[in-house]
C-alpha cells in the first residue's frame, strides 16, 4: 500500500519565548516491512535540523530556535510504501519449534542478555501485583497427570505466539477505548481498574504483563490508516497510533495492536520504537518563557495506491 502522510505539530504561546530546543522522532524507519520515500521536514521560525540515531535505531531530528517567537510549527510530509507483516515462510518459522522449547529458549541468557531494557520495568510499565494478576488470566500451561506413581506437570500448551496474541485479544475486549479516562501520564497497572483508555495505554499494558511473562516487549509509535475501511473514503485524519512489538523465537520481533480488531496488516506505517512512551514521544523540547501554551497536532493520511 502507498501512504501519504502529513502531520502538523503548532504551539502557540501566550507570550514570546526564547531559546526553544526541540528533538522529534516523524521520520518511518525503512525495513523489510516498509520504504519512507520523499520525507522532508520545515519548522516555522525557520531553523537548521541536525539529524542522528538514538540507540534504539530510530531516526531523531534536533533543532534549536533562539529569537523571540509566539508560534512554533513543525510539518512533515512522506510517502511511506507497506507491505503485509506475515508471509508464508514466517509462518513456516512458527512450526520450527516446539511451544516447550520457545518458552525455554525465552528465559535462556542469550535471549535476555540481548533484550534486557525489554524485559525490566519502566515508570509506565512497573509489574504491580495486578499486572501478575492479569498475566495468570491468560492460559498457556496444561497440567498433564503422570499417574499414581508420578507427579503431575505443567507444560506449555500454547505457543509463544499464540499466548502473545490471547493476550492482545484480552485487552483489546476487556478494555474501553475512552480518550477521556486516561492522561498522558496514566501507568500500565492504572488501566487495570479504570478498564478504559487509549491507545498508549492498552499498549503499555500489554507491554508490562509481557516483560511479567519473560516475552521481551516495546512500545512502537506510528500511524494507522483506516479510511478504506470506513466507507471507502480517500483519507483519515487523527491517524497517530501506538501498538507493540513483542519478541517471538525463530520468529523475531511481531506486531500486536491492542485496540483495533481488525489485523495488523499493510495499514500500518512505524515511526520508531523504545521501552515505552517516553522513548519515542514524536516531539519534545525546552524553552525559556511563559509556561501558558497551546498545542495542535493535525494527522492526515491518504491512500494514493498499492506500491512494490
Amino acid at each position: 500500500m502507498k501512504l501519504k502522510i502529513s502531520h502538523i505539530t503548532k504551539y502557540q504561546y501566550a507570550q514570546d519565548v526564547t531559546d526553544s530546543v526541540n528533538e522529534i522522532r516523524l521520520t518511518p524507519v525503512t525495513n523489510e516491512r516498509q520504504s519512507c520515500y520523499n520525507h522532508s521536514i520545515s519548522i516555522e521560525p525557520n531553523a537548521s535540523l541536525f539529524a542522528y540515531e538514538d540507540c534504539f535505531g530510530n531516526r531523531v531530528h534536533a533543532f534549536s530556535v533562539n529569537q523571540p517567537h509566539k508560534t512554533l510549527t513543525i510539518k512533515t510530509s512522506m510517502i511511506v510504501v507497506t507491505t503485509e507483516p506475515f508471509t508464508v515462510d514466517d509462518k513456516k518459522k512458527l512450526q520450527s519449534l516446539k511451544p516447550s522449547e520457545a518458552w525455554e529458549k525465552l528465559r535462556s541468557d542469550k535471549v535476555v542478555d540481548r533484550f534486557i531494557e525489554f524485559l525490566l520495568p519502566t515508570p509506565y510499565t512497573e509489574v504491580t501485583d495486578e499486572i501478575r494478576e492479569l498475566m495468570e488470566l491468560i492460559p498457556s500451561l496444561t497440567v498433564i497427570s503422570g499417574g499414581e506413581e508420578s507427579s503431575s506437570e505443567a507444560v506449555p500448551a500454547s505457543s509463544v505466539y499464540e499466548w502473545i496474541d490471547a493476550l492482545c485479544d484480552y485487552i483489546r475486549t476487556h478494555f474501553i477505548y475512552d480518550p477521556e479516562a486516561t492522561t498522558v501520564n496514566t501507568k500500565a497497572y492504572e488501566l487495570i481498574d479504570k478498564q478504559r483508555g487509549v491507545c498508549q495505554d492498552f499498549a503499555h499494558l500489554m507491554i508490562a504483563v509481557c516483560r511479567a511473562k519473560g516475552v521481551p516487549a516495546r512500545y512502537v509509535s506510528g500511524y494507522h490508516f483506516v479510511g478504506d475501511l470506513q466507507g471507502g473514503a480517500a483519507d483519515f485524519e487523527q491517524a497517530s497510533h501506538a501498538w507493540v512489538e513483542a519478541y517471538v523465537p525463530e520468529l523475531g520481533w511481531c506486531s500486536f495492536d491492542p485496540t483495533n480488531k481488525t489485523a495488523f496488516d499493510d495499514r500500518y506505517v512505524k515511526l520508531g520504537h523504545g521501552r515505552d512512551y517516553l522513548d519515542i514521544v514524536p516531539v519534545k523540547g525546552i524553552y525559556r518563557g511563559t509556561g501558558k501554551q497551546q498545542l495542535f497536532v493535525t494527522v492526515d493520511v491518504q491512500k494514493l495506491g498499492s506500491g512494490a
